[in-house]
């Protein structure tokens, strides 16, 4: 970091005792309620050390609905506070850039009271270079990577975006990804092209993909054998008219499916794109399990349910709109991740030298 920048955030005295920090941290509403690393300059500047003579004032992103700047230095304290490693920071960096489109919708993620949270997805030679975890309980704790990119991510959001708990983020009940919610896909274990690719980008690139997602469901099927039996209990666990995908016919569902259900469902022949057209037309629920208030509200907004809106069986999503990548490792547990109902976003993560 060159001598001609600085620092420029408050600094604060007080005891050199973990107590004491975490305390003052807990008080003044800068945790997400766990402890944290103290954010020391020196700690800051080791952070921001791969960014070379960057300007550590340089606006990454504006956060709503504070319409706070997210500046290298602000992501590199709060990265410090998640435990995070410098390596770490490009990817946060590129989630930030992805979630302040406007088209991700950050505002409504921010203060709604449904229970989304940005789930990050990185692609590419980045994730094992930098030891994130795509296979054997990825969406759980062991890993540091996956647990500090997402913590940092959270922090942001609520030091820098506002969402501060019970205030601007009004989540009802909340869920366990808004403490930390970021994986890898298993491109090792896929048996089809890595997700960014199908997005556009190169075998080679890294990126982000920033999806605005509930918890994911878990789905336990060990006794289909052929790939249509998979997809027909996939199918019928993804149909639920109570997530936002299918009330508002909007968003992009995901399906997490573990190596060896897509093992299985490839070598039946199915591509990605057949995996979705088959979701599209299975994943229906019965318009009688829907109240008369719900069907009027359909009635009322043909323009967004079109043929839809008065039939037998409803789908939870438009045909493209399914997301299909592997994650996870031996086991056949795969899971459905229901979204916010606003449409995901893929960044390449871009270095700071």
């Amino acid at each position: 970091m060159s001598d001609s920048f600085r620092l420029v955030s408050e600094t604060t005295h007080i005891e050199n005792s973990e107590e004491a920090i975490y305390s003052l941290f807990i008080e003044r509403g800068w945790s997400d309620g766990l402890p944290i690393i103290p954010p020391t300059e020196q700690r800051v500047l080791r952070m921001l050390s791969l960014f070379g003579n960057k300007d550590p004032q340089e606006v990454v992103a504006i956060l709503p609905p504070r319409l706070g700047a997210a500046t290298l230095e602000k992501i590199a304290i709060n990265a410090v506070m998640a435990g995070c490693l410098p390596e770490y920071l490009p990817v946060i960096i590129a989630a930030l850039k992805a979630m302040s489109e406007e088209t991700f919708g950050l505002r409504g993620v921010q203060s709604t009271t449904h229970p989304c949270s940005p789930l990050i997805v990185v692609n590419g030679p980045i994730a094992p270079k930098i030891g994130l975890n795509g296979k054997g309980n990825a969406f759980g704790p062991g890993i540091r990577a996956n647990a500090t990119i997402g913590r940092a991510i959270r922090l942001i959001q609520i030091n820098v975006g506002g969402a501060i708990p019970g205030q601007i983020d009004r989540s009802t009940q909340g869920q366990p990804g808004k403490y930390t919610y970021c994986v890898a896909e298993n491109e090792e274990d896929s048996p089809w092209q890595p997700f960014h690719v199908e997005r556009g980008y190169k075998n080679e690139d890294s990126t982000v993909t920033v999806f605005a997602a509930e918890a994911p469901p878990n789905i336990n099927e060990h006794n289909s054998i052929t790939g249509k039996g998979l997809l027909m209990s996939i199918a019928a666990t993804m149909a639920t008219p109570g997530n936002n995908n299918a009330l508002f016919f909007t968003g992009e569902p995901v399906l997490m499916l573990c190596p060896e259900h897509a093992a299985t469902i490839a070598k039946d022949g199915f591509s990605k794109a057949d995996v979705r057209e088959f979701l599209f037309r299975n994943a229906r629920f019965s318009t009688k399990r829907l109240s008369e208030e719900n069907l009027q509200y359909r009635r009322k907004s043909p323009e967004k349910y079109g043929e839809f809106v008065d039939c037998d069986f409803v789908p939870i999503a438009h045909r493209d709109d399914f997301v299909v990548m592997v994650l996870g490792g031996p086991g056949k547990q795969s899971c459905f991740i229901p979204t916010f109902g606003n449409c995901s976003i893929t960044k390449l993560i871009e270095f700071g030298v």
